[in-house]
């Protein structure tokens, strides 16, 4: 890219490169965010308890927000969500006592938090 540029048009075509390079940036941060999503749901759904089945088949990653510089994906789930909270940290018990807690969705998070840091680092590496 040895483009040759007058001086009184040095600022319009460095702003046109960076344009560029954040619209290419952009793409492959929300493509890493989407797959960390993906990740994230098939993580919890192999370590959930799967008493019945149904809980850990409901798990769904959806975008829940995107604009033209930004992705935001939830995890959840959106027909036994008042179960998650209970089995991730324990409740207590009808005649007292507590269930023990069955972690998931954190260890899940977890690892989605890390996997999305490293596509980004490898992405903006590679270009």
């Amino acid at each position: 890219m040895s483009d040759n540029v007058r001086i009184d048009q040095l600022a319009e075509a460095v702003m046109k490169g960076l344009t560029e390079y954040a619209d290419l940036a952009t793409d492959d941060m929300k493509k890493a965010v989407k797959s960390a999503g993906r990740a994230v749901r098939k993580e919890i759904e192999a370590n959930a308890p799967a008493d019945t089945g149904k809980y850990h088949k409901s798990w769904r990653a959806k975008t829940t927000k995107e604009t033209s510089n930004s992705l935001e994906v939830t995890v959840c789930s959106p027909t036994k969500y008042q179960l998650a909270h209970l089995l991730e940290h324990g409740h207590a018990k009808r005649g007292g006592g507590r269930t023990k807690a069955q972690p998931h969705i954190a260890p899940a998070e977890e690892l989605g938090v890390k996997q999305l840091e490293k596509e980004i680092e490898r992405s903006l590496r590679n270009g």
